[in-house]
C-alpha cells in the first residue's frame, strides 16, 4: 500500500480536546487517556496543544479502557499511556528516519511495550492478577492517520456530516462476520457481542490491528472507550458532532448522551477536528473505513481472520454455557477481570431500546482454557474416585 505522502502543501491545524467520566454506575474511573504533540512532547489539554500544528513528529490520541477488579484496570491503563509516550519519545523522537513506515513502526512497538510492562507488572503483584487494558492510539504524520488497535474501543472519522468506524473490534462477533458467519444486523442482537479477543497485559505477547486512513479537510476524530460507543449508535456520533464546532461542548455532550442511555461504565473520548491548507479537500472519490496498512519494512498483515478458529471459539463458548459447573467454581473474575488471555464477556442487560449495551463482567480466552483444563482434572479425579470405590 503507498502511504500518503507526509509533505504536504502548507500548514496543517489540529484542533483537540478529550474528556472522561465515571459513568452513573461505577465506583471508580478505569479508563485513561492522552493527547500529546510529539515534537514538542507536550502532552497536556493546554492551548498549546488544543490548537497545533503538528511538526515533523507529528501527534498522538490515546484512549485506554482498564479492566482487572479493584485499582488493577486503573493502573493498567495509566501505564499503557505512560509506557506508550515513554516509547515514543525515547525511540521515536530520536529516529532519524521519519517517515510514514518508521512512524507506523513506532506505534506499533510502542503499544508492544506497553503490554510487555503490563504483563510484567502483574507478575510481580499477585494481587493484580489479571490486569489489562484495551487502547485505540491514533497519530497523526502529514496528512495521514496511523492507528493501532488492541480491544473494542474505538475510533471514528466524521467527514461531511457522516461517521464512519476506521477501527475494528478485536471481538468475537467481528471475527463472526469477517468470517461471513453472523451479519452486522445479526451482531448487533447477539448474545456473544460483549465478548473481546485481545488486551494490553493478560498475555505475554499481543496482536496489535495497524491501520492508516488518509485526511482531509475538515476531518473530525472521534476516539472513545466502549462505555460511549456500546451506549449510542452512530447517527448519534455523526449528530452530535455536526451540532457544534466546540470540541469541549462535542465531547460533553457524546458523554451526556452516554450517561443518559444508562452509563453502565465508565466513558472517555477524544475529538480531534483537521483543518489547513495542507490537507485535500474530500471529494466524492474518497473512501473512508478500515485500512490495513502494512510495513514495507516489515511485510506482515494485521489480525487475520480465519474462520476455523472462529469456529472453534464458538464451540469452546457453547461447552462452557452447556456445563453445569456452578458459576463460582469456574472463578469468573470480578467486573471487568482477566487471569490471562482474551475473551471477555460484558452483561448485556438493555439500557434503552434500539441502543446496544455494555455492562461487566469480562471473560477471557485464557480464563476459558483454564476453565476447561480445570474441568478436565476434576472429571478426571472423579472417574478415578469412581474406579476405587468399585475396587
Amino acid at each position: 500500500m503507498t502511504a500518503p505522502s507526509q509533505d504536504t502543501r502548507g500548514d496543517i491545524l489540529v484542533h483537540v480536546f478529550g474528556r472522561t467520566d465515571v459513568g452513573r454506575t461505577r465506583e471508580h474511573n478505569e479508563d485513561c487517556f492522552v493527547v500529546a504533540d510529539l515534537t514538542t512532547m507536550n502532552a497536556t489539554l493546554q492551548p498549546e496543544v488544543r490548537t497545533h500544528r503538528p511538526g515533523a513528529l507529528g501527534s498522538l490520541f490515546m484512549v485506554a479502557d482498564g479492566m482487572g477488579g479493584a485499582a488493577a484496570g486503573e493502573i493498567a491503563s495509566e501505564m499503557a499511556t505512560q509506557v506508550v509516550l515513554a516509547e515514543l519519545d525515547a525511540k521515536w523522537r530520536p529516529s532519524a528516519v521519519t517517515d510514514a513506515d518508521a512512524f507506523s513502526m513506532a506505534l506499533r512497538r510502542a503499544v508492544e511495550a506497553a503490554n510487555t510492562s503490563i504483563h510484567k507488572y502483574a507478575l510481580e503483584h499477585p494481587e493484580f492478577r489479571g490486569m489489562g487494558t484495551t487502547t485505540t492510539i491514533a497519530g497523526v504524520l502529514g496528512d495521514a492517520l496511523y492507528l493501532c488497535q488492541v480491544g473494542d474501543s474505538r475510533g471514528y472519522l466524521v467527514r461531511n456530516g457522516v461517521a464512519t468506524q476506521i477501527t475494528k473490534d478485536q471481538s468475537l462477533v467481528q471475527r463472526l462476520i469477517d468470517a461471513g458467519e453472523l451479519t452486522p444486523e445479526e451482531a448487533e442482537v447477539s448474545e456473544r457481542r460483549n465478548i473481546i479477543l485481545q488486551a494490553l497485559g493478560p498475555e505475554l505477547t499481543v496482536k496489535v490491528d495497524v491501520t492508516m486512513q488518509p485526511l482531509r479537510r475538515g476531518d473530525t476524530l472521534v476516539l472513545c472507550s466502549d462505555g460511549m460507543s456500546g451506549q449510542m449508535r452512530i447517527d448519534d456520533i455523526s449528530r452530535i458532532v455536526g451540532e457544534s464546532p466546540d470540541l469541549m461542548a462535542t465531547c460533553k455532550n457524546l458523554i451526556d448522551l452516554a450517561n443518559e442511555n444508562g452509563g453502565p461504565d465508565n466513558i472517555t473520548v477524544i475529538t480531534a477536528r483537521f483543518e489547513g491548507e495542507g490537507l485535500r479537500a474530500a471529494d466524492a472519490a474518497d473512501t473512508v473505513g478500515h485500512r490495513p496498512y502494512v510495513s514495507p519494512a516489515e511485510n506482515r498483515p494485521t489480525m487475520p481472520v480465519e474462520a476455523a478458529s472462529v469456529r472453534k471459539s464458538m464451540e469452546a463458548l457453547d461447552a462452557l454455557e452447556q456445563s453445569t459447573v456452578p458459576t463460582a467454581e469456574l472463578e469468573v473474575p470480578e467486573e471487568r477481570g482477566y487471569s490471562s488471555g482474551t475473551f471477555a464477556r460484558r452483561d448485556t442487560t438493555p439500557i434503552a431500546p434500539a441502543v446496544p449495551s455494555v455492562g461487566s463482567p469480562r471473560v477471557t480466552v485464557a480464563e476459558l482454557r483454564m476453565i476447561f483444563g480445570g474441568l478436565a482434572i476434576a472429571v478426571g479425579a472423579w472417574l478415578a474416585w469412581l474406579y476405587l470405590l468399585r475396587r
